[in-house]
């Protein structure tokens, strides 16, 4: 259904765009927005703006932050000596919430997929390399447990085995199929504990 305002249905049609968010739920929130006083929108507007604006990507690890290096590669407490590899931001956003781990992070801004055109190349596997000075000793590969991070975690594994680093993936905890992102902490702080030698 088209309506007889252009700027709902560019509202609707930008808003479908997004991800789990189909014409019906792009609708429900337009006339959702429509309802609330002009300065809450506003805000929202401006909180979208800022990300873009504000928000970047750490140099050192690669995940979301507004300072660089962020404020996780700027902690001197945490384990220099650790470094857990993972597929996205928001997966060292459900990691952290554990409290279980203490080491850095290197967000590889994807998995790889052939059949998606993603490969080696197009994710931060060059970068991770460069990190991984005398300092580092273990590398966690903390990729999700589907077939595209099954196939990134064994890509990883051959290309960090000559390195004689001590290489973990997280235990099996996790669901064959789910994301990480939607696990709770319990299995999460399990999934880190027991982790097991590549």
């Amino acid at each position: 259904m088209r309506y007889s305002s252009e700027t709902v249905e560019r509202a609707v049609h930008e808003l479908s765009k997004l991800p789990g968010i189909g014409r019906k739920s792009a609708q429900r929130l337009v006339f959702f927005l429509l309802k609330r006083p002009a300065e809450d929108v506003k805000i929202l507007a401006q909180a979208l703006l800022d990300l873009h604006e504000k928000v970047k990507y750490c140099s050192i690890c690669y995940n979301i932050t507004e300072q660089d290096p962020c404020h996780i590669c700027s902690d001197v407490h945490r384990d220099q000596s650790l470094i857990c590899v993972v597929e996205e931001a928001n997966d060292v956003v459900a990691l952290e919430k554990t409290g279980e781990f203490k080491g850095l992070y290197h967000v590889l801004g994807g998995a790889m997929s052939p059949l998606d055109g993603i490969g080696p190349d197009n994710l931060k596997m060059r970068e991770l390399l460069t990190r991984l000075t005398g300092q580092v000793h273990e590398i966690i590969l903390a990729t999700n447990p589907n077939t595209e991070g099954e196939a990134t975690a064994l890509y990883l594994v051959k290309l960090l085995r000559p390195l004689e680093l001590k290489l973990t993936r997280i235990a099996r905890g996790i669901p064959i199929g789910a994301d990480i992102e939607y696990a709770d902490e319990i299995t999460l702080s399990r999934a880190i504990e027991g982790r097991v030698t590549l």
